[in-house]
Protein backbone atom coordinates (compact mmCIF):
# COMPACT_ATOMS: atom_id res chain seq x y z
CA UNK A 1 0.00 0.00 0.00
CA UNK A 2 1.28 3.45 -0.92
CA UNK A 3 0.31 5.87 1.84
CA UNK A 4 1.21 9.53 1.54
CA UNK A 5 2.38 11.08 4.78
CA UNK A 6 -0.48 13.17 6.14
CA UNK A 7 -0.22 16.33 8.24
CA UNK A 8 -2.86 18.47 9.90
CA UNK A 9 -2.02 22.11 9.37
CA UNK A 10 -3.39 23.02 12.78
CA UNK A 11 -0.80 20.73 14.40
CA UNK A 12 2.20 22.10 12.49
CA UNK A 13 4.59 24.66 13.89
CA UNK A 14 5.90 27.52 11.80
CA UNK A 15 9.13 25.58 11.31
CA UNK A 16 7.20 22.49 10.16
CA UNK A 17 5.26 24.50 7.59
CA UNK A 18 8.44 26.07 6.28
CA UNK A 19 10.03 22.62 5.97
CA UNK A 20 7.11 21.26 3.93
CA UNK A 21 7.40 24.21 1.53
CA UNK A 22 11.15 23.74 1.02
CA UNK A 23 12.16 21.54 -1.89
CA UNK A 24 15.45 19.64 -1.82
CA UNK A 25 18.34 21.29 -3.64
CA UNK A 26 18.87 19.67 -7.03
CA UNK A 27 22.35 20.89 -7.94
CA UNK A 28 24.67 18.84 -5.73
CA UNK A 29 28.42 19.09 -5.84
CA UNK A 30 29.02 15.93 -7.85
CA UNK A 31 26.70 17.13 -10.62
CA UNK A 32 28.30 20.56 -10.71
CA UNK A 33 31.80 19.09 -10.87
CA UNK A 34 30.86 16.75 -13.72
CA UNK A 35 29.19 19.56 -15.65
CA UNK A 36 32.21 21.85 -15.21
CA UNK A 37 34.40 19.18 -16.82
CA UNK A 38 31.98 18.82 -19.74
CA UNK A 39 31.97 22.59 -20.22
CA UNK A 40 35.75 22.76 -20.42
CA UNK A 41 35.94 19.94 -22.98
CA UNK A 42 33.18 21.38 -25.21
CA UNK A 43 34.79 24.83 -25.23
CA UNK A 44 38.18 23.36 -26.10
CA UNK A 45 37.25 20.63 -28.61
CA UNK A 46 33.91 21.69 -30.13
CA UNK A 47 32.30 19.13 -32.43
CA UNK A 48 34.89 16.49 -31.56
CA UNK A 49 33.77 16.68 -27.93
CA UNK A 50 30.09 16.51 -28.88
CA UNK A 51 30.63 13.35 -30.92
CA UNK A 52 32.55 11.79 -28.03
CA UNK A 53 29.84 12.67 -25.50
CA UNK A 54 27.15 11.34 -27.84
CA UNK A 55 28.93 7.99 -27.99
CA UNK A 56 29.48 8.00 -24.22
CA UNK A 57 26.07 9.11 -22.95
CA UNK A 58 23.60 8.56 -25.81
CA UNK A 59 24.15 7.21 -29.32
CA UNK A 60 26.87 7.99 -31.83
CA UNK A 61 25.61 9.66 -35.01
CA UNK A 62 27.44 10.47 -38.23
CA UNK A 63 26.33 14.07 -38.37
CA UNK A 64 25.28 16.47 -35.65
CA UNK A 65 23.00 18.60 -37.84
CA UNK A 66 19.82 17.07 -39.19
CA UNK A 67 19.29 17.91 -42.91
CA UNK A 68 16.38 20.31 -43.41
CA UNK A 69 14.73 17.98 -45.91
CA UNK A 70 14.70 15.25 -43.28
CA UNK A 71 12.41 17.35 -41.09
CA UNK A 72 9.77 17.77 -43.79
CA UNK A 73 9.98 14.05 -44.57
CA UNK A 74 9.38 13.15 -40.91
CA UNK A 75 6.22 15.29 -40.80
CA UNK A 76 4.91 13.85 -44.04
CA UNK A 77 5.54 10.30 -42.80
CA UNK A 78 3.81 10.76 -39.43
CA UNK A 79 0.31 9.34 -38.99
CA UNK A 80 -2.81 11.45 -39.33
CA UNK A 81 -3.87 11.16 -35.67
CA UNK A 82 -0.50 12.55 -34.57
CA UNK A 83 -0.68 15.35 -37.13
CA UNK A 84 -4.17 16.32 -36.00
CA UNK A 85 -3.08 16.37 -32.35
CA UNK A 86 -0.05 18.52 -33.14
CA UNK A 87 -2.09 20.92 -35.27
CA UNK A 88 -4.72 21.29 -32.54
CA UNK A 89 -2.13 21.93 -29.84
CA UNK A 90 -0.17 24.35 -32.05
CA UNK A 91 -3.30 26.34 -32.91
CA UNK A 92 -4.25 26.71 -29.25
CA UNK A 93 -0.71 27.59 -28.15
CA UNK A 94 -0.41 30.18 -30.92
CA UNK A 95 -3.83 31.66 -30.12
CA UNK A 96 -3.04 32.00 -26.41
CA UNK A 97 0.45 33.42 -26.91
CA UNK A 98 -0.28 35.76 -29.84
CA UNK A 99 -1.54 38.69 -27.71
CA UNK A 100 1.57 38.55 -25.54
CA UNK A 101 4.56 40.81 -25.99
CA UNK A 102 6.21 43.70 -24.22
CA UNK A 103 4.33 46.97 -24.48
CA UNK A 104 5.79 49.79 -26.56
CA UNK A 105 4.97 53.32 -25.41
CA UNK A 106 6.11 56.95 -25.54
CA UNK A 107 6.01 59.62 -22.85
CA UNK A 108 7.00 63.29 -22.50
CA UNK A 109 8.13 63.70 -18.87
CA UNK A 110 8.57 67.42 -19.45
CA UNK A 111 8.36 69.75 -22.48
CA UNK A 112 11.09 69.01 -24.98
CA UNK A 113 12.00 65.62 -23.46
CA UNK A 114 10.72 62.55 -25.30
CA UNK A 115 11.26 59.03 -23.93
CA UNK A 116 9.97 55.84 -25.51
CA UNK A 117 10.35 52.09 -25.43
CA UNK A 118 10.33 49.62 -28.32
CA UNK A 119 10.39 45.83 -28.43
CA UNK A 120 13.04 43.81 -30.22
CA UNK A 121 13.22 40.02 -30.59
CA UNK A 122 16.19 38.09 -29.26
CA UNK A 123 17.84 37.18 -32.54
CA UNK A 124 19.33 33.74 -31.80
CA UNK A 125 17.69 31.31 -29.38
CA UNK A 126 18.40 27.71 -28.49
CA UNK A 127 15.63 25.27 -27.55
CA UNK A 128 16.59 22.21 -25.51
CA UNK A 129 14.11 19.38 -26.12
CA UNK A 130 14.58 16.15 -24.12
CA UNK A 131 14.26 12.99 -26.23
CA UNK A 132 15.24 9.37 -25.87
CA UNK A 133 12.58 7.20 -24.23
CA UNK A 134 10.27 10.20 -23.80
CA UNK A 135 10.49 12.51 -26.81
CA UNK A 136 8.89 15.70 -25.51
CA UNK A 137 7.24 17.01 -28.66
CA UNK A 138 5.06 19.23 -26.45
CA UNK A 139 8.18 21.03 -25.22
CA UNK A 140 9.17 21.82 -28.80
CA UNK A 141 5.73 23.31 -29.44
CA UNK A 142 5.78 25.27 -26.16
CA UNK A 143 9.20 26.81 -26.83
CA UNK A 144 9.29 27.24 -30.60
CA UNK A 145 5.89 28.87 -31.10
CA UNK A 146 6.50 31.79 -28.67
CA UNK A 147 9.95 32.24 -30.22
CA UNK A 148 8.42 32.44 -33.69
CA UNK A 149 5.75 34.88 -32.49
CA UNK A 150 8.45 37.07 -30.94
CA UNK A 151 10.24 37.20 -34.29
CA UNK A 152 13.47 35.41 -33.38
CA UNK A 153 15.47 35.14 -36.60
CA UNK A 154 17.43 32.01 -35.72
CA UNK A 155 15.95 29.12 -33.73
CA UNK A 156 18.24 26.17 -32.99
CA UNK A 157 16.82 22.95 -31.52
CA UNK A 158 19.08 20.61 -29.57
CA UNK A 159 17.81 17.11 -28.78
CA UNK A 160 19.58 13.86 -27.78
CA UNK A 161 20.75 11.51 -30.56
CA UNK A 162 19.39 9.89 -32.49
CA UNK A 163 16.77 12.61 -32.80
CA UNK A 164 13.33 11.09 -32.18
CA UNK A 165 11.04 10.92 -35.21
CA UNK A 166 8.17 12.80 -33.49
CA UNK A 167 10.51 15.69 -32.63
CA UNK A 168 11.80 15.84 -36.19
CA UNK A 169 8.22 15.76 -37.46
CA UNK A 170 7.12 18.67 -35.27
CA UNK A 171 10.20 20.64 -36.30
CA UNK A 172 9.19 20.06 -39.91
CA UNK A 173 5.61 21.10 -39.19
CA UNK A 174 6.78 24.34 -37.55
CA UNK A 175 9.13 25.16 -40.41
CA UNK A 176 12.24 25.01 -38.26
CA UNK A 177 15.50 24.48 -40.12
CA UNK A 178 18.20 23.89 -37.50
CA UNK A 179 18.06 20.73 -35.40
CA UNK A 180 21.22 19.34 -33.84
CA UNK A 181 21.55 15.88 -32.35
CA UNK A 182 23.20 16.66 -29.02
CA UNK A 183 21.80 16.11 -25.55
CA UNK A 184 22.62 16.75 -21.93
CA UNK A 185 24.94 19.36 -20.49
CA UNK A 186 27.08 19.24 -23.62
CA UNK A 187 24.15 20.51 -25.70
CA UNK A 188 23.71 23.51 -23.41
CA UNK A 189 27.38 24.44 -23.64
CA UNK A 190 27.42 23.93 -27.41
CA UNK A 191 24.54 26.42 -27.71
CA UNK A 192 26.14 28.84 -25.27
CA UNK A 193 29.60 28.92 -26.86
CA UNK A 194 29.09 27.58 -30.36
CA UNK A 195 30.97 24.81 -32.17
CA UNK A 196 31.67 24.01 -35.82
CA UNK A 197 28.15 22.57 -36.25
CA UNK A 198 26.17 24.26 -33.48
CA UNK A 199 25.66 28.03 -33.75
CA UNK A 200 26.10 30.16 -30.68
CA UNK A 201 22.81 31.57 -29.37
CA UNK A 202 21.85 34.50 -27.16
CA UNK A 203 19.37 32.64 -24.95
CA UNK A 204 18.70 28.99 -24.05
CA UNK A 205 15.30 27.72 -22.94
CA UNK A 206 13.82 24.33 -22.19
CA UNK A 207 13.70 21.70 -19.43
CA UNK A 208 16.13 18.92 -18.60
CA UNK A 209 17.59 16.72 -15.90
CA UNK A 210 19.94 17.81 -13.13
CA UNK A 211 22.90 17.94 -15.54
CA UNK A 212 21.06 20.11 -18.04
CA UNK A 213 19.88 22.37 -15.22
CA UNK A 214 23.40 22.69 -13.82
CA UNK A 215 24.75 23.42 -17.30
CA UNK A 216 22.19 26.19 -17.80
CA UNK A 217 23.20 27.67 -14.46
CA UNK A 218 26.88 27.72 -15.49
CA UNK A 219 26.13 28.94 -19.01
CA UNK A 220 24.07 31.83 -17.63
CA UNK A 221 27.37 33.63 -16.95
CA UNK A 222 27.66 34.19 -20.71
CA UNK A 223 24.24 33.42 -22.19
CA UNK A 224 20.72 34.23 -21.03
CA UNK A 225 18.47 31.36 -19.90
CA UNK A 226 14.75 31.06 -19.24
CA UNK A 227 14.89 29.77 -15.66
CA UNK A 228 16.46 27.21 -13.35
CA UNK A 229 13.63 24.70 -13.27
CA UNK A 230 13.85 21.84 -10.83
CA UNK A 231 11.78 18.65 -10.59
CA UNK A 232 8.16 18.93 -11.71
CA UNK A 233 5.44 19.38 -9.07
CA UNK A 234 1.70 19.76 -8.53
CA UNK A 235 -0.50 20.84 -5.64
CA UNK A 236 -4.13 19.71 -5.70
CA UNK A 237 -6.67 21.56 -3.55
CA UNK A 238 -9.78 19.51 -2.83
CA UNK A 239 -12.84 19.35 -0.60
CA UNK A 240 -15.11 16.59 0.69
CA UNK A 241 -17.31 16.65 -2.41
CA UNK A 242 -14.38 16.30 -4.84
CA UNK A 243 -13.99 13.11 -6.88
CA UNK A 244 -11.26 10.99 -5.20
CA UNK A 245 -10.57 8.98 -8.37
CA UNK A 246 -9.98 12.16 -10.38
CA UNK A 247 -7.78 13.63 -7.67
CA UNK A 248 -5.70 10.45 -7.50
CA UNK A 249 -5.32 10.46 -11.29
CA UNK A 250 -4.06 14.05 -11.20
CA UNK A 251 -1.52 13.25 -8.50
CA UNK A 252 -0.23 10.23 -10.40
CA UNK A 253 -0.04 12.09 -13.71
CA UNK A 254 2.57 14.32 -12.14
CA UNK A 255 4.29 11.61 -10.09
CA UNK A 256 5.07 9.59 -13.23
CA UNK A 257 7.17 12.46 -14.59
CA UNK A 258 10.22 11.46 -12.57
CA UNK A 259 11.44 9.97 -9.33
CA UNK A 260 12.24 13.46 -8.04
CA UNK A 261 8.78 14.91 -8.81
CA UNK A 262 6.63 15.98 -5.88
CA UNK A 263 2.84 15.91 -5.54
CA UNK A 264 0.89 17.53 -2.72
CA UNK A 265 -2.77 17.17 -1.76
CA UNK A 266 -4.32 19.89 0.37
CA UNK A 267 -7.80 18.81 1.46
CA UNK A 268 -10.41 20.13 3.87
CA UNK A 269 -11.84 16.69 4.69
CA UNK A 270 -9.87 13.89 6.40
CA UNK A 271 -12.26 11.15 5.24
CA UNK A 272 -11.80 12.29 1.64
CA UNK A 273 -8.04 11.84 2.05
CA UNK A 274 -8.56 8.18 2.90
CA UNK A 275 -10.62 7.71 -0.26
CA UNK A 276 -7.84 9.27 -2.34
CA UNK A 277 -5.24 6.98 -0.71
CA UNK A 278 -7.30 3.94 -1.75
CA UNK A 279 -7.63 5.24 -5.31
CA UNK A 280 -3.89 5.84 -5.51
CA UNK A 281 -3.21 2.19 -4.73
CA UNK A 282 -5.65 0.93 -7.33
CA UNK A 283 -4.53 3.25 -10.13
CA UNK A 284 -0.83 2.90 -9.36
CA UNK A 285 -0.99 -0.83 -10.02
CA UNK A 286 -1.94 -0.19 -13.66
CA UNK A 287 0.81 2.31 -14.52
CA UNK A 288 3.67 1.30 -16.84
CA UNK A 289 5.83 3.84 -14.96
CA UNK A 290 4.75 2.53 -11.57
CA UNK A 291 8.26 2.43 -10.10
CA UNK A 292 8.86 6.05 -11.07
CA UNK A 293 5.55 7.19 -9.57
CA UNK A 294 6.13 5.24 -6.36
CA UNK A 295 9.52 6.89 -5.90
CA UNK A 296 7.94 10.33 -6.35
CA UNK A 297 5.13 9.53 -3.91
CA UNK A 298 7.70 8.55 -1.28
CA UNK A 299 8.63 12.22 -0.78
CA UNK A 300 5.17 13.67 -1.43
CA UNK A 301 2.55 14.43 1.21
CA UNK A 302 -1.01 15.38 2.18
CA UNK A 303 -2.06 18.38 4.23
CA UNK A 304 -5.45 18.48 5.94
CA UNK A 305 -6.68 22.05 6.35
CA UNK A 306 -9.51 23.14 8.65
CA UNK A 307 -11.03 25.36 5.95
CA UNK A 308 -10.38 26.74 2.48
CA UNK A 309 -8.82 29.89 3.95
CA UNK A 310 -6.11 27.76 5.53
CA UNK A 311 -5.69 25.71 2.34
CA UNK A 312 -5.27 28.85 0.21
CA UNK A 313 -2.67 30.28 2.59
CA UNK A 314 -0.63 27.07 2.48
CA UNK A 315 -0.84 26.86 -1.32
CA UNK A 316 0.36 30.45 -1.73
CA UNK A 317 3.26 29.72 0.60
CA UNK A 318 4.21 26.51 -1.22
CA UNK A 319 3.94 28.34 -4.61
CA UNK A 320 3.45 25.26 -6.80
CA UNK A 321 4.47 24.90 -10.41
CA UNK A 322 0.98 23.52 -11.14
CA UNK A 323 -2.10 24.13 -8.99
CA UNK A 324 -5.35 22.22 -9.55
CA UNK A 325 -8.50 23.55 -7.88
CA UNK A 326 -10.72 20.47 -7.51
CA UNK A 327 -13.49 22.70 -6.19
CA UNK A 328 -17.09 23.13 -7.33
CA UNK A 329 -16.96 26.85 -6.54
CA UNK A 330 -13.41 27.58 -7.67
CA UNK A 331 -13.80 31.19 -8.84
CA UNK A 332 -13.46 32.95 -5.45
CA UNK A 333 -10.50 30.72 -4.59
CA UNK A 334 -8.73 31.41 -7.90
CA UNK A 335 -9.06 35.14 -7.25
CA UNK A 336 -7.02 34.69 -4.05
CA UNK A 337 -4.18 32.67 -5.62
CA UNK A 338 -1.06 34.82 -5.69
CA UNK A 339 1.75 32.29 -6.16
CA UNK A 340 1.48 29.55 -8.79
CA UNK A 341 3.00 28.81 -12.17
CA UNK A 342 -0.26 27.74 -13.82
CA UNK A 343 -3.71 27.17 -12.29
CA UNK A 344 -6.22 24.56 -13.45
CA UNK A 345 -9.68 25.66 -12.41
CA UNK A 346 -12.50 23.23 -11.68
CA UNK A 347 -12.92 19.44 -11.59
CA UNK A 348 -13.01 19.13 -15.40
CA UNK A 349 -9.59 20.75 -15.88
CA UNK A 350 -6.74 18.25 -15.40
CA UNK A 351 -3.17 19.50 -15.39
CA UNK A 352 -2.30 17.30 -18.37
CA UNK A 353 -4.37 19.51 -20.70
CA UNK A 354 -1.97 22.34 -19.96
CA UNK A 355 0.98 20.06 -20.59
CA UNK A 356 -0.19 19.53 -24.14
CA UNK A 357 -2.95 21.46 -25.75
CA UNK A 358 -5.02 24.02 -23.84
CA UNK A 359 -2.73 26.76 -25.13
CA UNK A 360 -0.96 27.92 -21.97
CA UNK A 361 2.75 27.21 -21.62
CA UNK A 362 4.02 24.24 -19.64
CA UNK A 363 7.52 25.64 -19.07
CA UNK A 364 6.98 26.95 -15.55
CA UNK A 365 8.90 27.95 -12.40
CA UNK A 366 9.38 25.22 -9.79
CA UNK A 367 10.76 24.95 -6.25
CA UNK A 368 8.77 27.94 -5.00
CA UNK A 369 10.09 30.31 -7.68
CA UNK A 370 6.49 30.98 -8.71
CA UNK A 371 6.62 33.59 -5.93
CA UNK A 372 8.81 35.73 -8.15
CA UNK A 373 8.87 34.30 -11.69
CA UNK A 374 6.47 33.68 -14.57
CA UNK A 375 6.20 30.82 -17.01
CA UNK A 376 7.61 30.94 -20.53
CA UNK A 377 5.97 33.48 -22.84
CA UNK A 378 6.57 35.58 -25.93
CA UNK A 379 8.14 38.19 -23.66
CA UNK A 380 10.85 35.66 -22.75
CA UNK A 381 12.04 35.74 -26.38
CA UNK A 382 12.14 39.51 -26.67
CA UNK A 383 13.54 42.50 -24.85
CA UNK A 384 12.86 46.21 -24.77
CA UNK A 385 15.12 49.06 -25.84
CA UNK A 386 14.62 52.55 -24.42
CA UNK A 387 15.09 55.74 -26.44
CA UNK A 388 15.17 59.43 -25.60
CA UNK A 389 15.43 62.66 -27.58
CA UNK A 390 15.71 66.25 -26.39
CA UNK A 391 15.24 69.57 -28.14
CA UNK A 392 16.93 72.80 -27.02
CA UNK A 393 14.19 73.62 -24.56
CA UNK A 394 14.26 70.18 -23.02
CA UNK A 395 18.05 70.28 -22.62
CA UNK A 396 17.91 73.69 -20.97
CA UNK A 397 15.21 72.56 -18.57
CA UNK A 398 17.03 69.37 -17.52
CA UNK A 399 20.58 70.74 -17.45
CA UNK A 400 20.56 72.18 -13.88
CA UNK A 401 19.30 68.95 -12.34
CA UNK A 402 21.72 66.75 -14.29
CA UNK A 403 24.77 68.89 -13.59
CA UNK A 404 23.92 69.16 -9.89
CA UNK A 405 23.59 65.40 -9.53
CA UNK A 406 26.75 64.77 -11.57
CA UNK A 407 28.74 67.22 -9.42
CA UNK A 408 27.38 65.57 -6.26
CA UNK A 409 28.73 62.24 -7.51
CA UNK A 410 32.00 63.94 -8.53
CA UNK A 411 31.55 62.87 -12.14
CA UNK A 412 32.70 66.09 -13.80
CA UNK A 413 32.76 64.70 -17.35
CA UNK A 414 29.06 63.85 -17.00
CA UNK A 415 28.32 67.43 -16.09
CA UNK A 416 30.53 68.81 -18.87
CA UNK A 417 28.69 66.71 -21.49
CA UNK A 418 25.64 68.79 -20.61
CA UNK A 419 27.20 72.23 -20.08
CA UNK A 420 29.24 72.06 -23.27
CA UNK A 421 25.93 71.95 -25.12
CA UNK A 422 24.04 74.56 -23.11
CA UNK A 423 26.96 77.01 -23.33
CA UNK A 424 27.15 76.55 -27.11
CA UNK A 425 23.49 77.42 -27.56
CA UNK A 426 23.47 80.43 -25.20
Amino acid sequence: MTALTTYRLADLSEADRARLCTRPADLDGAVLDAVAEIEAVVRERGDEALHAFNARFDTAVDTLRVPVGRLAEAWAASDLAFQHAVETAATNIRTFHAPQGATAYETEPMPGVRCWRETRPIERVGLYVPGGTAPLVSTLLMTAIPAQLAGCTRIVVATPPPAAEPILAVAGFLGLEEVVQVGGAQAVFALAYGTESVPRVDKIVGPGNAYVTAAKWRASRFCAIDMIAGPSEVLVMAEGTSNPAWVAADLLSQAEHGTDSQVVLVATDADFVQAVQAELDGQLATLPRRATAEAALAHSFVVVASALDEAIAFSNRYAPEHLILHLADWQPVAARITNAGSVFCGPLTPESIGDYASGTNHTLPTAGLARSMSGLSVEAFSRTVTFQSLDAGGLAALAPSVTTLAETEQLRAHARAVTIRTEASS
